[in-house]
């Protein structure tokens, strides 16, 4: 029997909740949120599409009560104020700062073993904030952002190359920002060949440049942050720690000199499985991608200050 959390009943935690509970990753899933009936009425919704759907996960809708949710395996923290055009992840950080110390210390109180996988924004700072204000071990505390950017980067790159996406693959590392973000091109291939055989140098950096604006493209179109990528994003590294799949995904790790960095949680390729990051990746970076990684790195450092000048740690 295995149980995740997901918090935050807006779109991108509901949209995850619904793919745990079609794809049957786990027994049961809890969907929590502050705004009364708003979660238990998700829930029920998509408990009458399961005969639909052919699945028979059990569904729990809670509104702020943190007991229903004890026991966790896994919790997905999606809570916090979306982008509204023209705003950047960074604008959101004194708010949902907030909303993340009271989630965590909930989540833990309830869950003290549960592997902790956070989206909400900004996305690489809010890890680090998770990880220092309940001083997990570093490998139960994982931000999403590159296994989002990494799914946007295959994306573009199918179109870029007009291969099928199912065999385009692309990975994205730094921070989860428009111009912190890393897609390494160098590494981006269809089927193990590189993509600089089906495309030429301008396509394909067009197609770079896209995915780093990529969730502003999205939220400039609909108005408001993405919410179908994000979700089904969360809920695949729930089911590489639930099915202890050791998949390498790239996402927000707590660095000890990895990558030459050091006190931070930043987008890098890790091992995925049971016990959370199994094993942090160090794949081999051009001169150049190294020196944009450093100059990400700084600025996440630079944006995890803000938590020390708001209070927050």
């Amino acid at each position: 029997m295995s149980k995740v959390t997901v918090v935050g009943a807006g779109a991108v935690g509901a949209t995850c909740a619904n793919v745990l509970a079609c794809r049957e990753v786990a027994s049961e899933v809890v969907l929590i949120d502050i705004k009364e009936g708003l979660s238990e009425g998700k829930m029920l919704d998509m408990y009458q599409t399961s005969t639909l759907m052919d699945f028979d996960t059990k569904l729990t809708g809670s509104t702020n009560d943190y007991t229903k949710t004890a026991n966790s395996d896994v919790v997905v923290i999606t809570s916090g104020i979306p982008r509204k055009p023209g705003m950047t992840r960074e604008d959101l950080i004194g708010t949902n700062a907030k909303i993340m110390k009271g989630v965590i210390n909930s989540v833990i109180e309830h869950s003290p073993n549960a592997i902790i996988i956070v989206v909400a924004n900004p996305m690489d700072t809010l890890t680090y904030l998770a990880l220092k204000a309940t001083g997990l071990p570093k490998n139960r505390i994982i931000g999403m952002g590159g296994a989002l950017d990494s799914s946007r980067f295959k994306c573009y790159l199918a179109k870029a190359t007009g291969a099928n996406i199912n065999n385009v693959d692309g990975m994205v590392i730094g921070g989860h920002g428009d111009t912190t973000m890393l897609p390494l091109l160098s590494k981006a291939t269809v089927n193990g060949v590189p993509v600089s055989q089906f495309a030429s140098k301008e396509v394909l950096e067009d197609a770079v440049q896209k995915t780093m604006v990529g969730g502003a493209t999205l939220t400039k179109l609909i108005g408001t942050s993405a919410w179908y990528a994000p979700g089904a994003a969360a809920a695949s590294m729930v089911e590489a720690i639930l099915n202890d799949q050791k998949k390498m995904i790239p996402c927000s790790c707590f660095l000890e000199g990895e990558y030459g960095q050091s006190d931070l949680c930043i987008g890098v390729p890790a091992i995925i499985g049971k016990d959370g990051i199994e094993k942090v990746v160090e794949v081999e970076l051009t001169a150049e991608e190294a020196e944009k990684f450093a100059a990400s790195a700084a600025a996440v450092h630079k944006t995890n200050s803000i938590l020390h000048e708001i209070g927050a740690l």
